[in-house]
């Protein structure tokens, strides 16, 4: 328990060092300019390659509930500026692979308190290597004593105290975040994560909202697939098994039409589920998705999910409106979706210079997901030529939408990730279909 408590109060110091050496570099930097004349331009490029080394270092020290914070900014790659991405890709690869599995002895004494002393009698048989690693388990390929393959998932003991710990501590990994990648914060995605860490560490909980996604997508839906539960306890799920493969290699080596096609699908998954089951899947990183033999998605992992009995609110309109350069209309659209102060008048101009560019990808009904057009969107909206006051005060959050942070986290998300998958396809339709407001207003007649 000592070298645990050690460890952890190591890792909190490295992570803790991130934020203050950073800002040291930022006064030494700003000396320098003062003594030498250096440009701005090269000093600011000079502390983001600083901070990013330092975040790089760090990420590949850290375990348990870091890895779970790595899963969550993997679909932010897009995002990291085009000179550290490689190393940002490496780093989190490997913070996700590097888990070292369970002592097979560990993992029967999780099974005989969970699953009760004659777990054995369950199992036709029981493969003791694990196939894959998540950040508070790992997961077992075995036979049900039916014949069915399953997937048994075992969770790591002590895994709430490391994952409590990890996520703590990631509050100030996101400050050094922050410096690498201007304009992104970080901080509320790890509070997230703190606030929903109970949930998480239950599986019960887990299978619970999976038998919910199961029977309203049905064994025979021709677009997803979602495993059945077949047993469960608060730190073991067994569920069918699935073979797949995992978006991440299709993000690597997918031919063109299996990215496009996992890309439609993962989206259309996001957009249909708050109406079609009520819940929101709210972990989008690619390990929990899988392209099938027969082309259907499939999706695991239910530790994270929101619930959605209203749907999804209507920020269609207002997204419409940005998309057909209508800035006249955009106002008012946001009142009516509860994002701006009625009376207000949004300041177009900024809007516009931010917005603006995105206008010219509704042509027809297709629509390609790129890094430049993510990293170009988000240049533009942390450039501060583009900040306005007034508009900063006139937008608010609805009082009675208190997911809407998640929301923006996951749809943000599925736009990370349909970008590294290059996916091009029918996107606007899944829209007009989903998202209520995307759809052009009927005409009514006189």
């Amino acid at each position: 328990m000592a070298g645990k408590r050690r460890l952890g109060v190591t890792r909190t110091a490295k992570l803790a060092a991130l934020p203050m050496g950073i800002m040291a570099k930022r006064f030494a930097a700003l000396s320098k300019r003062i003594v030498t004349g250096a440009e701005r331009g090269e000093i600011d490029e000079r502390l983001m390659a600083e901070a990013a080394e330092q975040v790089f270092s760090v990420l590949g020290e850290l375990k348990g509930g870091a890895m779970k914070i790595g899963q969550a900014l993997s679909v932010m790659e897009v995002a990291v500026p085009p000179q550290f991405a490689d190393r940002y890709r490496e780093a989190l690869v490997r913070l996700q692979e590097q888990a070292p599995p369970m002592p097979i002895e560990s993992v029967h004494r999780m099974l005989d308190q969970q699953l009760g002393t004659g777990w054995r009698n369950r199992f036709a048989s029981f493969d003791e290597k694990p196939v894959a690693a998540a950040s508070i388990g790992q997961v077992h390929r075995a036979v049900w004593a039916d014949g069915r393959p399953v997937a048994v998932k075992v969770q790591y003991p002590g895994a709430d105290e490391a994952l409590r710990a990890d996520l703590r501590s990631g509050k100030l990994l996101a400050r050094a975040m922050t410096a690498m990648v201007p304009g992104f914060d970080a901080k509320p995605l790890i509070q997230e994560f703190i606030d929903r860490m109970d949930d998480e560490l239950d599986y019960r909980l887990e299978a619970g909202y999976q038998r919910v996604f199961a029977r309203a997508f049905g064994p025979h839906d021709p677009k997803f697939f979602v495993p059945r539960v077949i047993a469960s306890a608060p730190k073991v799920l067994v569920t069918e098994w699935m073979e797949g493969r995992p978006l991440a290699e299709i993000i690597t080596d997918g031919s063109r039409a299996e990215r496009d096609r996992a890309g439609l699908l993962f989206a259309e998954f996001l957009l249909s589920s708050p109406r079609r089951v009520g819940y929101l899947h709210s972990d989008p990183h690619p390990g929990n998705f899988r392209l099938l033999d027969d082309n259907r998605l499939g999706i695991v992992d239910f530790g994270a999910v929101t619930p959605t009995p209203d749907g999804l609110p209507a920020l269609g309109a207002v997204i419409r409106c940005v998309l057909d350069d209508d800035y006249d209309g955009l106002t008012d659209a946001a009142i009516e979706a509860g994002f701006v102060k009625p009376g207000t008048q949004l300041e177009i101009e900024p809007l516009r210079r931010e917005f603006g560019p995105l206008a010219n990808l509704r042509h027809g009904a297709n629509l390609h997901f790129t890094r430049e057009l993510v990293q170009g969107q988000v240049g533009r909206s942390t450039d501060m030529g583009n900040f306005s006051v007034g508009n900063m005060f006139a937008f608010t959050m609805p009082a009675d939408r208190p997911d809407l942070f998640i929301l923006g986290r996951v749809y943000g998300g599925m736009i990370g990730i349909c970008a590294q998958l290059g996916a091009e396809g029918p996107f606007f339709p899944l829209l007009e279909e989903w998202l209520p407001g995307f759809a052009e207003p009927e005409a009514t007649s006189a």
